[in-house]
């Protein structure tokens, strides 16, 4: 694999996302504003604290990880899927002195991309809602694209054996929708049974919920075991998205 070549697929992908973003951010960007207003706002006014902080100050940071986890799952699901299938991208680009490898690399770093920057958007609209209480939710930014590498390794999987573009909802629906439903951005975990907790441990979402919490508070030192898990996760899950879509493209 060559990165100047993985960076070429890059570079494609944002290309064209750079005349379709209107609709992409849509998607991405209107539905955790909302879930901020009604629930922050909504059931705010119900659950007052959680943990000594407004709940909608408690919930803004994990809506950061949730929407850099589902913009880049669509795209490395959905989006790649179509590139590979129904636009036949897959195949010119093939047709270069690019390799498969450099392909998949590029479709995942892209899909990093796409976490860092719509998670990026969040941060800096709960900002001016003056839910962040320290700059250093800054260095979220770099776990952002680690934990967007999980996210896009975990989705091109997927995508390689997914049988049919309508397979994809039992994913959303069956994977990522339980990790957005139990990695603690709408309440603390330790208020469910003790084996819910054990089972967050290996949601990647969960350590990311963490760390966007503790960053926007301003604490580094306490998350350290979540940013390691991160990147020891995204180290072993590297080697199959590449071996799946290899055997999935060559037939």
């Amino acid at each position: 694999m060559k990165i100047r070549k993985a960076f070429r697929v890059w570079q494609r992908n944002f290309t064209v996302y750079t005349k379709l973003y209107k609709s992409s951010i849509a998607f991405n960007f209107v539905e955790p504003v909302l879930y901020l207003v009604a629930l922050g706002l909504g059931l705010g006014g119900f659950v007052k604290e959680i943990n000594g902080v407004p709940y909608i100050q408690f919930i803004a940071p994990g809506l950061i990880a949730s929407s850099s986890m589902f913009a880049t799952a669509s795209e490395c699901t959905y989006g790649t899927y179509i590139r590979m299938t129904y636009q036949k991208t897959f195949d010119a680009i093939l047709a270069t002195p690019v390799h498969i490898n450099d392909l998949v690399a590029g479709e995942m770093m892209w899909g990093a991309t796409k976490s860092i920057f719509y998670g990026s958007i969040i941060t800096l609209v709960i900002s001016l809602f003056g839910l962040i209480d320290s700059p250093v939710i800054i260095l979220a930014i770099p776990v952002l694209f680690i934990s967007g590498l999980i996210f896009a390794e975990i989705s091109v999987i997927t995508t390689a054996l997914a049988p049919g573009i309508d397979s994809f909802s039992y994913f959303f629906t069956l994977v990522l929708t339980p990790s957005f439903l139990f990695s603690g951005i709408f309440f603390p975990l330790d208020t469910l049974p003790p084996i819910v907790a054990k089972i967050a441990f290996f949601i990647p979402l969960y350590h990311l919920v963490n760390i966007c919490r503790a960053f926007s508070s301003g604490y580094l030192y306490a998350v350290r075991w979540d940013v390691v898990w991160l990147m020891v996760v995204a180290g072993l899950l590297a080697p199959y998205p590449f071996r799946l879509m290899r055997k999935r493209i060559i037939k």
